[in-house]
């Protein structure tokens, strides 16, 4: 497990959000599609660090 690498997707999603948020507002559709990308990008790392983490709990 990476706290830095769960923090960065943290970020990344709260980035996402607030970009959606923008684009809702805004009436952007670009910008709303960005930030549904950057949380599921998001979404993507969190998944990969789960699996590391039972990878490692799996070999000890």
């Amino acid at each position: 497990m990476s706290i830095e690498d769960r923090a960065k997707a943290t970020a990344k999603n709260i980035e996402g959000k607030v970009q959606e948020a923008v684009g809702e507002v805004t009436g952007d559709p670009k910008d709303k599609a960005e930030g549904q990308e950057k949380q599921t990008e998001a979404q993507v790392q969190h998944s990969v660090e789960n699996v590391k983490d039972d990878i490692k709990k799996a070999i000890d």
